[in-house]
């Protein structure tokens, strides 16, 4: 069964509190979404420890549930 974006915007703030995120749903279907996260968690670590950090949030859904994820992560300006 496929995520909604609301249930992955959930579970990413649920892990990163601070965090602003926006979900969209790119092909219509469910399963593939671009999401832009931007926390102050991800000060000082690489691009891939805060990819790293949202898929941890996902709870495992990645590659199940939700098929596709293209994903942009920053600290605050």
């Amino acid at each position: 069964m496929p995520m909604n974006a609301n249930e992955i915007e959930t579970l990413i703030k649920t892990a990163l509190p601070d965090a602003q995120v926006e979900i969209r749903d790119l092909a219509g279907d469910g399963d593939h979404y671009a999401a832009n996260v931007v926390s102050e968690t991800f000060r000082g670590k690489s691009r891939v420890q805060q990819h790293q950090l949202v898929y941890e949030a996902l709870k495992g859904n990645m590659g199940g549930a939700l098929h596709a994820l293209a994903l942009q992560t920053k600290a605050p300006d």
